[in-house]
């Protein structure tokens, strides 16, 4: 490909011309964009592009394909410094680990967890994360404040339970005043967009779900929840309330399009029409499902329904094409192999909810998701000059199994140029990797975490104990 250096995508207007462009119907070659203060301006075949701005030098760029960012629209990004305590893990590790760990964070380490996040998120080829709400001591604002230092877009979750784990309860009104403050605080904020949670919906009273649902409709935010995740949620609901978690959130008048619902894996075809019915969107997190779940979303079934959903890591590893990768692997694996559907989907599927239906899914249709006229230049430039894809014969296809990370070049967020060849321009990241190292052993080692599972190299000792005794 041409040599090229991230500050030749620095600028105002440029025209960049690849040998492909990834286009909402799929890839095009020899197709051109222009990209004005932070926004596609223009999109079609080159010779016509650059006739229509003869002022422009195209930025030719052989062997590379420009696709959109992608979405992220599960995250948690206040928990990057746990990361391997939770491998091996039974279910529910928020109540054992996760609530713990951010619990023990001051406004320092929040900052460097969260930012840390969008650096593995943004070298994945992540525009776009959804953060899904916090339960750290902190303002949420430190979490603004690390995204968009490390230059990533961000649907900003503000946890809005009322119900507390000890039994109590924060008053409803107060709830709401905070849900308020925070659409308000976010609303103009360019790379931020506010949205509302509630952690489970077991975690809020009927009332405070059902105003924080309908405050988000009003505002055009984002109301975002875990549902139907685990076994055990799914008992408690019925337990206490009679109902699965889904059944309640559609009986009581919550769900709408302004939902984004994280994991719905255990689903009652009766729920799947719930979903349909209401047009709330999924977040299919399908690394989590192999790492702790108990079951993989049929993202499928979604599509064929015409169930909105994107794609999450659920914080489980930044890396964009191996998350499309199991997307289409835990689809294949859990439903096309019985049923003799070899092509799960058909590649193309998880390119489109990785980027422009898990930016619909998240709230953000007409902002980011596609190189398309209007939107806001959130792209990758990818080297296709690797062996991985030569000779290549079906693009799409390629880009979910055999692409990889270290094939992106340049990671462009806003027509900003964030990342280069795997890391930050404009910022030092070696030094925010050494101030991790510094905070997060204390961190976790404070945090009241518990471990239910022995560490790799504890299983290991285990393991040859037993043999040897055997």
């Amino acid at each position: 490909m041409t040599r090229l250096d991230h500050t030749d995508l620095d600028h105002a207007e440029l025209l960049l011309a690849p040998e492909w462009t990834l286009l909402p119907d799929g890839p095009a070659r020899d197709h051109a964009a222009v990209v004005r203060d932070g926004v596609f301006a223009d999109i079609g075949p080159r010779e016509a592009v650059t006739g229509r701005h003869p002022h422009l030098t195209p930025l030719r760029m052989d062997d590379t394909l420009l696709m959109p960012g992608l979405v992220d629209t599960h995250h948690h990004l206040t928990q990057s410094f746990g990361k391997a305590l939770v491998f091996g893990e039974p279910s529910e590790i928020f109540r054992r680990v996760w609530v713990p760990l951010e619990g023990s964070l001051d406004e320092e380490s929040a900052y460097l967890a969260a930012k840390l996040a969008a650096l593995e998120s943004l070298r994945g080829g992540f525009t776009t994360v959804c953060e899904a709400g916090t339960r750290m001591e902190p303002d949420v604002g430190v979490v603004a404040d690390a995204t968009g230092d490390a230059g990533i877009r961000c649907v900003l979750g503000m946890i809005c339970n009322d119900l507390r784990p000890d039994g109590g309860a924060e008053p409803h009104d107060a709830v709401l005043a905070r849900a308020q403050a925070h659409l308000d605080r976010y609303a103009r904020h360019g790379l931020v967009h506010p949205s509302l949670a509630v952690s489970i919906p077991e975690a809020a009273t009927p009332a405070t779900l059902a105003a924080v649902a309908q405050l988000c409709r009003s505002r055009g935010a984002v109301f975002q929840t875990h549902v139907n995740e685990h076994l055990a949620a799914v008992e408690r609901s019925l337990e206490r309330h009679g109902r699965r978690p889904l059944e309640r959130l559609f009986d009581d008048g919550v769900l709408g399009p302004h939902c984004l619902l994280a994991h719905a894996t255990l689903l009652t075809p009766t729920e799947i029409m719930m979903l349909r019915d209401s047009d709330a969107a999924v977040s299919y997190n399908p690394v989590a499902s192999a790492w702790k779940g108990n079951a993989v979303a049929d993202a499928l079934t979604f599509a064929a329904h015409g169930i909105r959903f994107g794609i999450g890591t659920d914080a489980t590893r930044g890396d964009g094409f191996r998350l499309m990768d199991a997307a289409e692997t835990a689809q294949r694996l859990a439903f096309g192999a019985r049923t003799g559907d070899s092509s799960a989907g058909g590649g193309w599927t998880w390119l489109d909810h990785a980027t422009a239906a898990g930016a619909h899914a998240a709230g953000l249709r007409g902002i980011t998701g596609a190189i398309a006229p209007g939107l806001a230049a959130d792209y990758l430039l990818v080297d296709l000059d690797v062996p991985e894809v030569a000779p290549s014969w079906d693009l799409e296809w390629e880009l979910v199994r055999l692409t990889g990370r270290e094939q992106i070049l340049a990671v462009v967020v806003a027509g900003r140029p964030r990342l280069w060849r795997g890391w930050p321009v404009d910022w030092d990241a070696r030094q925010l990797i050494d101030d991790v190292r510094r905070r997060a052993r204390k961190v976790v080692a404070d945090a009241p975490v518990q471990i239910v599972h022995p560490t790799s190299t504890e299983h290991r000792r285990a393991s040859r104990t037993t043999d040897t005794a055997g």
